[in-house]
Parts: C-alpha cells; sequence; structure tokens
C-alpha cells in the first residue's frame, strides 16, 4: 500500500483553502490531469464525488464518498474506482490570524498489479503534486499575501 504525506504552510486562512479544496466542481479549471469533476449529491456534511484522471494515454476515474468537518477536515473514503483501497483526508490548522497549515494523507492501493505499473506512477505524481496545485490556485483567487 501507498502513502503520500504532504502539507504546506499558506498565507491564508483554513476557510479559505477548506473553500477550494471542497469546490470539487472547479478543479478541472485548474488541476491539468482532472478531465472532469462531479458532484453526484451534497448532503450536510457529506459529499460524494467522482474525479476523472487523464494524463496521456491513462484515463481513470474513481468516486469517493467524503465527510466534511467545515474549514477543518475533509475525509475522503472510496466508492468505486481502480483501487482496492483509498482514503485519506485534507486539514486545515490555523497557525495565526489568517495563515494556517494544509494537509493531505492518502493510503491507497490499486486493484490489480497491471494498474498499479500503469497508472500507479501518473496517480503518484498527481497525488505529490495536489498539495502544490491548492496553493497556486489559492493564490490565483485570493491574491498573493
Amino acid at each position: 500500500m501507498a502513502h503520500i504525506n504532504r502539507s504546506a504552510l499558506v498565507p491564508y486562512s483554513p476557510e479559505q483553502m477548506y473553500r477550494l479544496v471542497d469546490n470539487i466542481p472547479q478543479y478541472p479549471q485548474f488541476l491539468p490531469w482532472c478531465r472532469t469533476a462531479v458532484e453526484h449529491e451534497r448532503d450536510g456534511d457529506q459529499v460524494k464525488a467522482s474525479i476523472e484522471i487523464a494524463k496521456g494515454a491513462v484515463n481513470k476515474r474513481f468516486t469517493t464518498l467524503n465527510r466534511l468537518q467545515a474549514n477543518k477536515i475533509i475525509e475522503m473514503r472510496l466508492v468505486d474506482g481502480p483501487f482496492k483501497h483509498l482514503q485519506g483526508f485534507w486539514r486545515f490548522d490555523e497557525l495565526m490570524a489568517g495563515k494556517c497549515k494544509v494537509s493531505l494523507d492518502l493510503d491507497f492501493e490499486f486493484s490489480n498489479k497491471i494498474l498499479s505499473i500503469a497508472v500507479g506512477p501518473i496517480f503518484n505524481q498527481v497525488a505529490n503534486t495536489l498539495v502544490d496545485s491548492f496553493v497556486e490556485r489559492a493564490r490565483s483567487v485570493y491574491g498573493k499575501a
């Protein structure tokens, strides 16, 4: 099983960063590998959503059920996709007024060895650059702090 843990200290509030990560339909606008991002349903503190990763000849879609703790944590669990196991969370910790630490923690395993060989390197690259991508998105949306 693969584990990815990335974080960044940003000059934006937990609320600002949470809003970006929770705005799933906007992902294709700033994540170059994201072909589609769809919210199937949003009910209180849960969101069921699908993301389609497209890079080169690889095109895979997966669906997660995300449990939300507004401005604090987004927990993700696999519903459907090319994984045997996928779970993780985004965490937004306030440091000082208007600043926070954004963390992404993911555990995943592909459903079979062929998928792991074909898609694994691409998914690793995507997952490893997600935090940086959201930091760049924050600069674009909120301006340099």
